[in-house]
C-alpha cells in the first residue's frame, strides 16, 4: 500500500495488525512514521514509537542487556529507528531531557551511530 501510495490504507492496515500483534515493533515503528509523515500528529507518533521502544527494551533486559547491539543487523533496525523517531519527536514536544535519555541509551547499544543519533544529541545539549 505504500508503494502504491495508499497511505490512508496502510495506517488502517497497521493499525489492524497491531491490534492482534501488539508487540510488533516494526508495525508501531512503521505506523509511527507514516502518522508522523502523513498527518503530522507529533504526539500520536510519538506514542507508537515510544511503544516499540519500550518493547525492544524490555527484550534486550531479557536477554540480559547484550552489547554491542548493531544496528547493521536487520533484526535491531525497527528498534534503532524507533528510538530514533522517539528521540525526535519528544524534542520536537520539548521534552528534551527526555529525548537526550533516549539517545544516550540508543548509543550506548551501538556506538558506530549509524543514525547520527550523536549529532542529535549534540544539538540537544548545545541548546539546554
Amino acid at each position: 500500500m505504500i508503494d502504491e501510495g495508499e497511505i490512508d490504507i496502510a495506517i488502517d492496515e497497521l493499525r489492524w495488525l497491531i491490534e492482534g500483534c501488539r508487540e510488533s515493533i516494526e508495525a508501531h515503528r512503521l505506523l509511527g512514521e507514516l502518522i508522523l509523515s502523513e498527518d503530522k500528529d507529533v504526539a500520536l507518533a510519538r506514542a507508537h514509537f515510544g511503544y516499540a521502544y519500550q518493547l525492544g527494551l524490555k527484550a534486550l533486559r531479557r536477554a540480559g542487556n547484550p552489547t554491542p547491539l548493531p544496528y547493521r543487523l536487520p533484526a535491531n533496525q525497527a528498534f534503532f529507528e524507533a528510538g530514533k523517531g522517539l528521540a525526535w519527536c519528544l524534542r520536537s514536544l520539548d521534552k528534551r531531557t527526555m529525548a537526550a535519555e533516549t539517545l544516550r541509551q540508543l548509543l550506548d547499544c551501538d556506538a558506530t551511530d549509524p543514525l547520527g543519533l550523536a549529532a542529535m544529541l549534540a544539538s540537544l545539549e548545545e541548546r539546554t
